[in-house]
Order: C-alpha cells, then sequence, then structure tokens
C-alpha cells in the first residue's frame, strides 16, 4: 500500500487541528474542531486532542487482532479521555471534539469508518466513486442558521450555540470523537472488497470543501486530480479559491491511498 499525505494549518495563527497519519494497513485523519472558549475547560486545547487520538488509534491499528474499526476508536476514545480526565473537564461542551475518517485494508476488504465532517472517498474500478459522509453534522447544524442568523446580539449568539453543543453525542444530534467512547457505535461504517477499488482518499472538511463548498470539481474529478497533481496541489487550490471568495481558511487534509494490498 502506498500513502500520501498532505496537512496544512490555516493562517490563523495556531497550531494544526487536524492529524493524519497511517499504518502499513490503514490510515486515518482527525479533524480537530476549534471551538472558541475551550481552553478555559481543557489546558491541552484541540491540536492536543486530534493528535493524541490520531496517534493512538495508529498505535491500535498497528497491534489490531480482530477488533472492528468502531472498537478500535472506542479505544482510542477512552484512552486520550483518561489522559486528561484528572486535569479538564472532558465532558464538558466546550471540551474539544474531532471529526474521524478511517481506511483499513483487511483480509480482501477495504473498510471505512466516518464520524463527524469528515469525509471518504473509494475511488471504485467501475469509475463511480463512492462519497462517505456523515450527514448528521451538515443536517443538525444547518436547522440552527436561521436561529444564529436572527440573533439580536452575542449573547443570544452564545445561547443558541450553546445549544446546539448540548446535541453532541446525544439521539438525534451530532457524533463526534470526544469524551464517550460509545459514539464510536454511531459511525458510518462497511467495507468493500478490495478488488473493486483503485484508491481511497480521506478528507477533512477544510479539504473536502474543494468540491461540496467551493465547487472546483466534483468527486470523480477530486480522484483524477489527485492521481495526476497529488494532494498538495488539491490543498493549493483550495487556499488560492479561499482568497477569491473571501471564505476563511480552515486546517485541510489529506490522505491518498493507492496500491491497496496488505503487506
Amino acid at each position: 500500500m502506498r500513502v500520501t499525505t498532505v496537512s496544512v494549518e490555516a493562517d490563523r495563527g495556531r497550531s494544526n487541528e487536524d492529524f493524519v497519519g497511517a499504518v502499513p494497513t490503514a490510515a486515518v485523519v482527525v479533524d480537530g474542531a476549534h471551538v472558541p472558549g475551550a481552553e478555559g475547560v481543557c489546558r491541552h486545547g484541540v491540536a492536543w486532542y486530534a493528535h493524541r487520538l490520531g496517534a493512538g488509534l495508529l498505535a491500535l491499528l498497528g497491534a489490531a487482532g480482530d477488533e472492528t474499526l468502531p472498537e478500535l476508536l472506542a479505544a482510542a476514545i477512552e484512552q486520550v479521555t483518561d489522559e486528561h480526565r484528572h486535569t479538564c473537564d472532558p465532558a464538558h461542551p466546550r471540551s474539544p471534539w474531532a471529526a474521524v475518517a478511517l481506511v483499513r485494508v483487511r483480509n480482501g476488504w477495504v473498510e471505512h469508518l466516518v464520524l463527524g465532517d469528515a469525509t471518504v472517498v473509494l475511488d471504485r474500478a467501475d469509475g463511480a466513486p463512492l462519497v462517505l459522509t456523515d450527514p448528521r453534522e451538515v443536517v443538525v447544524s444547518g436547522s440552527y442558521v436561521p436561529a444564529l442568523d436572527a440573533a439580536a446580539d452575542d449573547a443570544e449568539r452564545d445561547r443558541v450555540l450553546g445549544e446546539l453543543r448540548a446535541r453532541r453525542n446525544h439521539p438525534g444530534g451530532i457524533w463526534v470523537a470526544k469524551d464517550d467512547p460509545r459514539a464510536a457505535d454511531e459511525a458510518v461504517t462497511g467495507r468493500t472488497p478490495v478488488g473493486e477499488v483503485r484508491s481511497a482518499v480521506l478528507l477533512s472538511n477544510g479539504a473536502s470543501r474543494v468540491v461540496d463548498i467551493l465547487g472546483l470539481t466534483d468527486w470523480a474529478g477530486l480522484v483524477v486530480d489527485l492521481a495526476s497533481t497529488g494532494p498538495a496541489e488539491v490543498v493549493r487550490r483550495v487556499r488560492e479559491a479561499e482568497q477569491q471568495q473571501a471564505l476563511a481558511e480552515d486546517d485541510a487534509s489529506i490522505c491518498l491511498m493507492t496500491d491497496l494490498t496488505e503487506p
């Protein structure tokens, strides 16, 4: 298996809150959520959380036996929560959280997991890319847009955002990696025969905006672009378009997996 990655921080004078990495049979992208005020309840911060979760996932993947992807993600969430349980408040609504994209090649299958607003794209041999996302982030967050737009002042806006944060990791809400390992059971998962997949792409939402927000290409075109120019060039195009459209930058990470065979 061959892996090509890129991860570029937003131009906000802060650390990259994404994580991207791989082991011989799997790859992971963790997209930490920048939450104002998170430092007040967690002294480590969002970047720390995303990188600890990603590193923990890779270690578990490298040593995995028969564990499923949700089981491995649950174990990683529990590990990182235990690391700061006694110094921070992991259960607080403003405590760091992240979206996760995970792909593993195992026993003749390409397995995938998506939790939160990360994306996995499988380039299938029939030419039709399979796009794997968790729609709950967009649906639930979108339902609060009218109230946010109508907020008369910052206090009202904070109240609405507080209601949205309270819906994380609750039935009917948004499921993300945070403090509760049971959230991993809510991930979008599946598997595809390895012979039907030419490549796999994992993207943070700062990179997937090349399609779903900026509209610079479609998913099939993205697969072609990644094969021809590579992930770094795709992120460069995203940054260029963000500047042209006056769109706030976000951390952008891409992992391209090719030659999907087990060692």
